[in-house]
């Protein structure tokens, strides 16, 4: 019964910056308090590109927790993250469209030409898209070996996004930095594993029964 919990909480714990905005939101427009600061688009915008990245990281960490942790369970965790990971972005890029370019979609392939920070966000945002749509078992049955080919888009996904941050918070760039070595400690593993197949049997949690 604990692995259907722990499904359930993922799913809830990974709703609840959604809800909060929505509710921030919902707030601001019935005249309550203003959760939103004094630029509730700039606010929004921040939070939702936030929190897309953090779930893209967090389903990218998947992979190394599973077996340096011996944990084979984390797996059935991997497509909800990044899935939320979507969702986020989704939600990003609506507020960029409705709330800062009020849906001038004119304004979208300007903004997207002339501002190269839009630029690499967008093509992160297209990229993240098919993966989203194509998480499905049915979809992997159907794409066979080419479904790991196109899933590999996942890493230049999280590069670009981080480049995205990075251009967005050039005076303030701790969590640029935070994001980036994440990022790149994942990939980095994945490469160790590729080139170095004995690093996939290094288990933390069997070097700790041993200790014991």
């Amino acid at each position: 019964m604990l692995k259907p919990f722990l499904k359930i909480a993922v799913f809830t714990i990974c709703l609840i910056p959604a809800l909060w905005l929505g509710y921030a939101v919902y707030l601001a427009y019935t005249g309550g308090e203003n959760l939103l600061g004094p630029d509730p688009a700039k606010m929004l915008s921040l939070e939702t590109g936030k929190w897309a990245i953090w779930m893209l990281i967090l389903a990218l960490s998947i992979t190394p927790l599973r077996y340096l942790f011996n944990k084979p369970f984390l797996w059935q965790f991997r497509r909800m993250i990044g899935l939320y990971a979507l969702f986020y972005a989704v939600l990003h890029f609506t507020v960029f469209l409705a709330f800062l370019l009020q849906w001038q979609w004119g304004e979208l392939s300007r903004e997207i030409v002339e501002r190269p920070y839009i630029t690499v966000g967008f093509i992160a945002f297209v990229l993240l898209v098919p993966l989203g749509l194509t998480s499905t078992q049915y979809a992997q049955r159907k794409l066979g070996r080419n479904w790991k080919r196109l899933h590999r888009l996942v890493y230049l996904t999280a590069l670009l996004a981080v480049v995205h941050v990075v251009w967005i918070v050039r005076s303030s760039i701790g969590d640029a930095v935070l994001y980036g070595v994440l990022v790149l400690v994942s990939l980095s593993y994945r490469l160790l594993v590729l080139y170095f197949p004995g690093v996939k049997a290094y288990s933390l949690g069997r070097i700790g029964r041993f200790c014991n």
